[in-house]
Order: C-alpha cells, then sequence, then structure tokens
C-alpha cells in the first residue's frame, strides 16, 4: 500500500496530510505549536487519536517513543556515528537502512521490508512517499518516519556552515 505524506507549507505548527494513491485524505498529523520537545499526533479522517509521537527532551542524542492506544509501542534513538547517521527501533524490532539525508531508507523487520520511504523532492513542504507491504504496519511505519523526519530537520536547521 502506498502513502503520500505531505506538510502543510504556511501553517504555525507541524501539519501533514497523508493520502492513499487515489489521493483521498486518509490520516493526519498535528504538533504542538508550543511544547518541549516534539509533539506529533497521528489521526484518522473521523479525528480518532492513532499514534503520538513524542521527543524524550532529557536524552544524550534524539530519542522518540511512540504511544497507541495510551500504551508505549516503539522508541526511535539516533544512535551516535561520525558518518552516516543511524537510528535503532526498540520494542517492534524493525532495523533501519539507507540514504537518511536523502530521505530514501527502509525500515524492516527481520530483513523482511515494512515500509520503504522516498522524498518528492520537487514540491512546496516536505512530501514523502511511503510503500507499506502490511496495512497492520502502517500507523506505526507513519509514526516512526515521523520521528526520524523530525531528528533530520532539527539536525539541518541547527547546521553551522563554515565561514558563519
Amino acid at each position: 500500500m502506498q502513502l503520500y505524506m505531505k506538510q502543510k507549507v504556511f501553517s504555525w505548527k507541524d501539519k501533514f496530510s497523508i493520502m492513499n494513491s487515489f489521493g483521498e485524505d486518509k490520516y493526519y498529523v498535528e504538533g504542538k505549536v508550543i511544547s518541549i520537545g516534539k509533539k506529533l499526533r497521528i489521526y484518522d479522517t473521523a479525528g480518532t487519536e492513532l499514534a503520538f509521537v513524542n521527543q524524550k527532551v532529557v536524552s544524550l542524542m534524539p530519542k522518540f517513543s511512540v504511544e497507541m492506544n495510551g500504551e508505549e509501542v516503539a522508541v526511535i534513538k539516533k544512535k551516535f556515528t561520525l558518518l552516516k547517521p543511524k537510528y535503532l527501533i526498540e520494542g517492534p524490532g524493525w532495523e533501519v537502512q539507507g540514504d537518511f539525508f536523502g530521505h530514501d531508507y527502509t525500515i524492516t523487520d527481520g530483513g523482511k521490508p515494512v515500509v520503504a520511504i522516498h522524498k518528492k523532492w520537487m514540491s512546496w513542504g516536505d512530501a514523502f512517499e511511503l510503500d507499506i507491504t502490511d496495512e497492520s504496519h502502517e500507523v506505526l511505519a507513519m509514526a516512526v518516519v515521523l520521528a526520524i523526519d523530525a531528528v533530520m530537520d532539527n539536525q539541518q536547521n541547527h547546521a553551522v556552515t563554515i565561514g558563519d
């Protein structure tokens, strides 16, 4: 199943629309305007909260938890590396590999693909294509992708170039 995640460009808070391959809204994501750490909530089109992505601010490296039905189901941690970013997903036991800077990576479970993520480059705001192999994993997969995207956005916003 393919989903398309599109960030709203002119918004005070994080806002994403998530559509199916027919262009129909399937989910939406909203963040808090003012909060300590990034907080994102995934809703279905009826407004029911399906997942809560919460940044753990007291952590040496970026760390997010994912709650579904009030229960923590995953923790996404960025590991310390010198060259290539690496993420650990505790809970479902998923692994992440690929080009994070190019937003082209895959999340696997025991070597089998769960979701492949590709960034759409010619669009206003961030736009991602998620190719999810099992529909039962789509909400958790979206939550993990949102957490990784939040870490990457934060790093790009705080990058210092030589000469600044």
